[in-house]
């Protein structure tokens, strides 16, 4: 479905006009909500036993067997523009997330894990590992559409925007100066694509979570520093970080994001679009945060 297309049309009989919803559609992207309950056919599996292809181990950190988290049948959510999921076969991912926290920021990638199985490959229901409570409850996921925005343009007042860096309101107040229309746009971006209600056991696609990007961003700065490319004064630091971030948005998006069980805890899986698009998951990032 051309997801774009039905909100120009709605913006254009709004009486919008059409360079404005040019510009809000650059920076709106849709994702797919996962979550229980009913409704249509199920798209993936949250929890309980995996199934790998015939003769897989289990997915492993070293000697331990790493969580299975969930599963999504790629040909089976809708489908939306600027999303390179594959057509066809299965995600799985995995995630040892506490491990994963504690490496954060180290390079250590041992804990989390992204399989893709093509579809026409043999699979099996994976033995269950012989951990007490390690293979959470399992049931079916369904799909919906959820409309994104970056943080910069989500708030929706001034108070909000105090919580937002000096180069985050600059991009703010340009937007808005740029889209008279912002707030009527917006609602009908959530008229077609209701907020989610926290019923969401995962969402792929979409916008990386914020901390997620300035984790990559100071990463990347960090690296071409270290190789000689770039010096960054210490006072700029925070500033070319918020930039870096910015940049970095366009090229990144979600894969999967996810609260853990525990509730103390949230998985977020990212990936560049040309990875994702030409189907190189093993390039996919790992971003456990702590969330009290």
């Amino acid at each position: 479905m051309d997801h774009q297309g039905q909100l120009r049309r709605a913006a254009l009989a709004a009486g919008i006009p059409d360079d404005e919803i040019g510009r809000f559609t650059e920076q709106l992207r849709l994702s797919i909500r996962l979550g229980g309950g009913s409704g249509g056919a199920p798209v993936g599996q949250f929890g309980g036993l995996p199934r790998l292809p015939v003769g897989t181990d289990w997915p492993t950190a070293g000697a331990s067997p790493l969580p299975f988290i969930f599963s999504v049948d790629c040909a089976a959510p809708p489908r939306v523009d600027g999303f390179g999921l594959p057509a066809d076969g299965s995600l799985l991912f995995f995630l040892a997330h506490e491990e994963d926290h504690l490496a954060g920021g180290t390079g250590d990638r041992r804990y989390a894990r992204v399989v893709y199985v093509p579809a026409d490959t043999a699979t099996e229901v994976a033995e269950e590992p012989s951990i007490p409570n390690f293979v959470g409850e399992q049931y079916d996921l369904h799909a919906t559409l959820g409309a994104e925005l970056p943080p910069w343009i989500a708030t929706h007042d001034d108070e909000d925007e105090d919580d937002l860096s000096p180069f985050q309101q600059q991009l703010a107040h340009d937007l808005k100066r740029d889209l008279p229309h912002l707030e009527e746009l917006r609602a009908l971006a959530d008229g077609l694509w209701p907020p989610d209600e926290g019923l969401a056991s995962a969402d792929i696609g979409g916008y990386a979570d914020d901390e997620v990007m300035r984790n990559i961003a100071e990463q990347t700065l960090a690296g071409r520093e270290k190789a000689g490319e770039i010096v960054v004064p210490v006072a700029q630091w925070y500033s070319q970080v918020e930039q870096e971030k910015h940049r970095l948005t366009s090229e990144w998006v979600s894969l999967a994001r996810f609260p853990l069980a525990d509730g103390f805890y949230y998985g977020s899986f990212v990936i560049r679009h040309d990875d994702l698009t030409a189907g190189r998951l093993d390039e996919a990032l790992s971003v456990t945060d702590f969330s009290e």
